[in-house]
């Protein structure tokens, strides 16, 4: 269990963070923006994951969520700081698992992903926002839901799903091309059981 937390803070860790939360805020930016039926708000956090490990996933999905919700007076995005958080931790154990060492294998990691933000979010709509996620494509799920009687929990659930599994599976494919695209030398530097010698 240990080995699949393990984290080395070393110097190109310290500068994957900022870049991971950049593309981040940057998705989320897009998304938001364009009015998208998705978040796109967890590149960054999946590859900081993938390659850092889930302690590196999860400060790169929180630390987003408290910058974007900061700058931005978007007072929802603080709320899921969690979320992205868990999405980070989920993510980042799968890799470790070796679930992103193949496209297939890849999408599971992403159902992972997928299944990490209903199960946390879901709560959290229900407590702060009634139900509602504040996706349009989403809300409108949760209104059809409620107009047939169903439970807000279950309408909220399913609002979740439709929204966050399509997000998740965008963006762990987009995930695993970026990574295999990168240069063996670079990865390496992110490998926590490397074996660095010194010459004494």
């Amino acid at each position: 269990m240990g080995k699949l937390f393990k984290t080395n803070f070393n110097t190109a860790v310290i500068v994957l963070i900022p870049a991971c939360i950049g593309i981040n805020y940057l998705g989320k930016l897009f998304a938001s923006v364009l009015k998208l039926p998705l978040w796109l708000d967890s590149i960054g956090t999946c590859i900081g994951a993938v390659l850092g490990g889930p302690i590196i996933g999860a400060i790169c999905g929180a630390i987003n969520n408290l910058i974007y919700g900061f700058t931005t007076g978007d007072n929802v995005t603080l709320c899921y700081a969690l979320t992205s958080l868990f999405i980070g931790l989920a993510v980042g154990v799968m890799a470790r698992l070796g679930f992103m060492e193949t496209f297939p294998k890849s999408l599971l990691t992403a159902c992972a992903g997928g299944l990490a933000a209903v199960v946390v979010s879901t709560p959290l709509n229900v407590l702060f926002w009634g139900g509602t996620t504040g996706n349009v494509w989403g809300d409108a799920l949760f209104a059809w839901t409620q107009a047939n009687q169903m439970t807000v929990s279950i309408g909220s659930f399913l609002d979740e799903i439709v929204v966050d599994v399509p997000d998740k599976l965008i963006t762990l494919i987009v995930v695993y091309f970026i990574i295999k695209g990168l240069p063996k030398k670079l990865t390496a530097l992110y490998d926590v059981n490397a074996v660095v010698t010194s010459l004494d």
